[in-house]
């Protein structure tokens, strides 16, 4: 760092360091919200959710009846 900067330049720097790292926390937080937001996964998941659901079913009730039935 060059120490010959007057001191006002260097608070003019560091103000503008401050407001970059708020806005990119501000971005951050923001993304995460979105990415965690269940209303939206549930939303985008439900159909792989189901037929995952329904395969597990089929496949208890099938193991569940094999154990009632004679071969």
């Amino acid at each position: 760092m060059n120490a010959n900067l007057p001191a006002d330049a260097l608070e003019l720097r560091a103000v503008e360091q401050r407001r970059r790292l708020h806005n990119s926390v501000t971005e951050l937080k923001y993304q995460v919200r979105e990415k965690l937001d269940p209303k939206k996964a549930a939303r985008r998941y439900l159909w792989p959710a189901s037929a995952v659901a329904a395969l597990l079913a089929v496949v208890t009730g099938y193991g569940f009846a094999g154990m009632f039935t004679r071969n």
